[in-house]
């Protein structure tokens, strides 16, 4: 934690000439494109998966029609036909596993009151008088700039998650079903994730909100530039 902390006031320390106060918000910025652009090979890979599973429809569609009355044998034929391929239906997930740790080092940093038994300074730091540390209701009672900073991020967030949601709609109808137990349920939910990082987004603290707000956004980007 001390490593990271230094980190990221290292970064702020960088940045201070041209964002001043809100220094440390803009680190916490880049950090996340960072994180985004060493995931990104990783994710250039799953999209290439997407596009093999989805040229492997009419393969697909005739072991469904061969094995309709045995379900094992269709699991273990897609499953031989995807390691043919070389195609891994988890392949999409690694980029957001990756990610897990740095968005778990940034909340505990910014909820921690101290860290390697020093006081933490980061919480000192502030985007438009919002508090990293603070949460929806601390700068909803702070009021002024602060109360600004969460409206504008929900509407960021809100347009990122229905640009992902249409996304997501559109490369789910032209991939190929996963002959898997509760794939089918899975795929009708995935759309909506995205939605879900506006209740991320008011119970986190501002610093960790800013990272999945600046990762929403970078998927959002990424996804309409591999998946074209």
């Amino acid at each position: 934690m001390s490593v990271f902390a230094r980190l990221v006031e290292q970064l702020a320390e960088l940045l201070q000439p041209l964002f001043h106060g809100s220094a440390a918000a803009a680190a916490i910025v880049l950090f996340t494109a960072l994180v985004r652009l060493l995931v990104h090979p990783l994710s250039r890979a799953a999209a290439r998966g997407q596009k093999a599973r989805t040229a492997l429809q009419p393969q697909l569609a005739e072991l469904r029609r061969k094995h309709a009355k045995n379900p094992e044998r269709l699991q273990r034929a897609v499953l031989e036909l995807h390691t043919e391929h070389k195609v891994s239906p988890l392949a999409g997930c690694l980029p957001g596993l990756l990610q897990a740790p740095a968005f778990i080092l940034l909340y505990h940093l910014f909820s921690s009151q101290e860290i390697g038994g020093r006081a933490n300074e980061l919480l000192a730091h502030e985007l438009f008088t919002a508090p990293l540390g603070g949460r929806f209701t601390d700068a909803l009672a702070l009021g002024g700039a602060a109360g600004f900073v969460y409206p504008a991020l929900f509407l960021l967030v809100l347009g990122v998650a229905l640009f992902n949601f249409r996304r997501s709609k559109v490369v789910l109808a032209g991939s190929a079903p996963l002959d898997t137990p509760g794939a089918g349920a899975v795929a009708k939910v995935m759309p909506f994730i995205s939605f879900f990082t506006l209740v991320t987004v008011a119970v986190v603290p501002l610093a960790a909100a800013l990272y999945v707000v600046t990762s929403s956004t970078w998927s959002a980007v990424e996804r309409a530039a591999l998946y074209r």
